[in-house]
């Protein structure tokens, strides 16, 4: 899917380059609410389960009426937990996360059909979008009650300052449809998704480590917190815990109001800047 993702960014870039000296050109800032979901080690069946509250704010430079470029800081949060799977081995492993996403993603969008403010006819559009995101999450679970921070406790035999960095990246992929409300406002319903290049959003990646060594190292909750398991032998030392092969992924959903500050070409008239 990265691959996929970086063809369509690339194709973008090559549909801007002989767009970028014609139409209608200017910003626009908006804000965006929704909700977010993730894909991993414990959701393999990419069901959208635990789904949590997502916002943000966005700014975007339109170069004509097809090509924009935009940059959007989020929030979000999610989570999963293995009691929900159909897979037996994943409902046995028990294991659970949930954890808060901030987000920056930059992304060049192309629009379907053309798209003026202040247009009766180009006043609509779908759109899809791809580019590149930022993130800093950190994964915790609850034992007995209790809040943890699983990257603390090293639960795949991490040794002390050797755990996997909070702030990672990602390439992401887009698309939704836009309308105008008038000639400044419009409204924004998307969904898009990120690709990861980490595989601990979950804190799962691996195989289970070796429990003493574990105990020695980072104490008896570590043990407790990376092997949750229903059944005895499944989190022997080397055994599967996730696939790294497949790395996480998390998607934002949401509706956005967006307001327009640049020119605006009316019909039998030049363009008048606002």
């Amino acid at each position: 899917m990265r691959s996929i993702a970086l063809i369509f960014i690339a194709i973008g870039f090559l549909m801007a380059i002989p767009l970028s000296a014609d139409g209608q050109k200017g910003y626009e800032l908006g804000g965006w609410l929704g909700t977010s979901f993730y894909f991993g080690d414990l959701n393999t069946n990419l069901k959208i389960t635990k789904p949590g509250p997502a916002l943000g704010l966005m700014a975007r430079y339109n170069f004509n009426n097809r090509i924009s470029v935009r940059s959007t800081l989020s929030y979000g949060n999610v989570g999963a937990d293995d009691a929900d799977s159909e897979n037996n081995f994943e409902r046995n492993r028990n294991l659970s996360f949930r954890s808060n996403i901030f987000d920056l993603s930059n992304v060049i969008e192309f629009n379907f059909f053309k798209f003026e403010h202040g247009s009766q006819t180009y006043n609509k559009t779908p759109y899809f979008y791809g580019g590149f995101n930022i993130f800093r999450y950190n994964p915790t679970t609850k034992l007995n009650g209790q809040k943890y921070s699983l990257r603390d406790y090293g639960t795949e035999g991490q040794q002390a300052g050797q755990e996997y960095g909070q702030i990672n990246g990602g390439l992401l992929l887009g698309g939704g449809f836009k309308f105008a409300l008038n000639r400044h406002l419009s409204i924004n319903i998307e969904v898009s998704t990120r690709f990861l290049f980490t595989d601990y959003l979950d804190d799962v990646s691996t195989v289970y480590p070796d429990k003493t060594l574990l105990q020695a190292s980072r104490g008896d909750i570590a043990v407790a917190l990376s092997d949750r398991s229903l059944s005895e032998g499944l989190g022997a030392a080397g055994r599967q815990r996730g696939d790294r092969k497949a790395k996480d992924q998390y998607t934002f959903a949401g509706i956005s109001v967006m307001k327009y500050f640049g020119g605006i070409e009316c019909p039998e008239i030049s363009r008048i800047r606002k």
